[in-house]
């Protein structure tokens, strides 16, 4: 069946691409063209169906083209994008769930934007022609590239991984609100003054934590932030 399927899809698109077809139902068109003086009209319908089959069954096998892990306050998000060549359809997963989707797209560049996480941040893939039949695609996340997005967060946030009680924790402390986040939930915090910073205190199940921010007496690096918990020194992740 997978042989078969491979020989159809090869005269399938070879007729599509000289016929200037982008549309199934316009390669559809193209192939039925040159066949009508080549074989009879019950064969050209049995051509078409399995035309048709195959075209379903290689566009699922097919249709995955990028992946991307972002990571956020809130968690690590996965973002899948399926983008059928053929067709136009275009699907995009965040996390295993179905986003957004498009079918029979005539245009097989352009851009889709989405949300991802709990503060609906903006992300938007882009889907530009490399040359001939490729497309690149490239994440944007904020407006910036995913690799920029990250180089920026990186001064912008501070994040632990640490286990309790049998459980991974990952804490994220956003620096320019101080918004504390945990596993995907933001945790009511209580801040005050020390002697040589600030404190930020919350609770961790039922395990007293905080978040302590000293100068660091240098203006390159600023304030350093470091996780206390019960007493003991978490090391950050660099993620």
């Amino acid at each position: 069946m997978e042989d078969l399927c491979k020989k159809l899809w090869a005269t399938f698109q070879n007729v599509g691409r000289r016929h200037g077809c982008v549309g199934m139902g316009q390669a559809m068109c193209s192939v039925q063209a040159v066949l009508i003086t080549m074989a009879s009209q019950d064969e050209i319908a049995l051509f078409e169906d399995e035309v048709r089959s195959c075209y379903n069954h290689l566009e699922t096998m097919t249709d995955l083209v990028a992946v991307w892990d972002v990571a956020l306050s809130d968690g690590i998000h996965k973002i899948e994008f399926e983008h059928g060549t053929t067709s136009g359809k275009r699907v995009v997963y965040v996390d295993g769930k179905e986003e957004l989707r498009r079918e029979w797209m005539f245009k097989l560049v352009g851009k889709e934007t989405f949300s991802v996480g709990a503060a609906k941040t903006k992300a938007t893939i882009n889907i530009d022609a490399v040359s001939g039949f490729a497309y690149e695609y490239t994440l944007e996340i904020d407006g910036k590239s995913l690799k920029k997005y990250m180089e920026n967060r990186s001064k912008t946030t501070n994040t632990w991984v640490l286990r309790l009680d049998g459980t991974d924790f990952r804490v994220v402390l956003e620096k320019d609100t101080m918004d504390v986040w945990c596993n995907g939930k933001k945790l009511e915090t209580a801040g005050e003054f020390v002697d040589d910073g600030t404190e930020t205190h919350f609770t961790i199940n039922n395990h007293e934590c905080y978040i302590k921010a000293v100068s660091s007496g240098k203006r390159k690096e600023g304030i350093i932030h470091t996780l206390i918990v019960d007493d003991k020194e978490i090391a950050e992740t660099f993620q």
